[in-house]
């Protein structure tokens, strides 16, 4: 963390949700261990190796569909896992266009009835997201940080996925309930992060809903490459919560940020310590 950093002089925090809000490695990695058991033992006993095939396959997705809802992502790459797992051809396109959706608009909830049974498990994986567990630390950091900021998830979900979470973030705990300010999704932009239009949409959307001005806002993420490196470009601050993800981050000189912690609620202690100092 540099010395002259200093959290107070900002009115708006972008976060990153799943990684650094919401264990998404093991979400992701319970979501298909019942499939690597039957398809590929060896590869469903190592974590690491398990969701690097996994993230291999998103990533792909996500390249090829930019406007893809992320839940019809996750179903189509339960799908392809199970295929490249066991070196078979890739699966059926109606995984992404009858079963899920290929665009805007479409949830994969409101195609379940027109799926047959084999593909009912790639569905409800994707369908899987609200089921993703906060850090221990997230929910009374967020609280905290709500008293003193406006808080914005920038998040590679649909809304309908995020609804789920944003639930369990905002309301599952009675001492430290709290709101966000605005939910901006890649259902709504169109992209994926690391894309830089992502953070160009949530910065005009901050302008224009809230005055907040570029200077003022900072980026709190876990991703380097998700988020930092957009951030890097269009010259935002950013804070690094570090929480030693195994599939993230495996060049840690790609991107700089102004402050590293290693959880949200480390973060949200350094701010609490420097505002009762002024």
């Amino acid at each position: 963390m540099t010395s002259d950093f200093n959290p107070l002089q900002y009115k708006a925090l972008i976060f990153d949700v799943y990684a650094t809000l919401i264990d998404w490695e093991t979400g992701i990695y319970e979501g298909i261990k019942p499939l690597l058991d039957r398809v590929n033992p060896s590869l469903a006993a190592n974590k690491k190796d398990a969701l690097s095939a996994y993230f291999a396959v998103e990533d792909d997705l996500q390249a090829r569909y930019p406007t893809m809802l992320y839940a019809d992502i996750l179903a189509r790459a339960h799908a392809e896992l199970a295929t490249r797992s066991t070196n078979q051809p890739a699966p059926p396109e109606t995984i992404s266009a009858s079963a899920t959706a290929t665009s805007v608009g479409t949830s994969a909830s409101a195609q379940t009835d027109e799926i047959d049974e084999s593909q009912a498990e790639h569905v409800a994986f994707g369908k899987s997201i609200p089921t993703w567990k906060p850090f221990p630390d997230t929910i009374p950091a967020l609280a905290y940080l709500a008293t003193r900021y406006k808080l914005v998830p920038l998040s590679n979900v649909d809304r309908e996925s995020f609804q789920g979470t944003r639930d369990v973030l905002e309301t599952s705990l009675p001492d430290h309930q709290f709101e966000f300010s605005a939910v901006y999704t890649a259902q709504d932009i169109g992209s994926y992060k690391p894309n830089p239009a992502n953070f160009e949409y949530a910065l005009k959307r901050l302008k224009e809903d809230f005055g907040v001005e570029k200077h003022e806002v900072l980026v709190v993420a876990a991703s380097l490459t998700h988020d930092h490196v957009p951030a890097n470009k269009l010259g935002l601050a950013g804070v690094f919560i570090d929480r030693g993800a195994i599939s993230l981050n495996l060049d840690p000189n790609v991107a700089t940020y102004n402050a590293k912690y290693p959880t949200l609620g480390a973060f949200a202690d350094e701010v609490k310590k420097q505002a009762g100092a002024t």
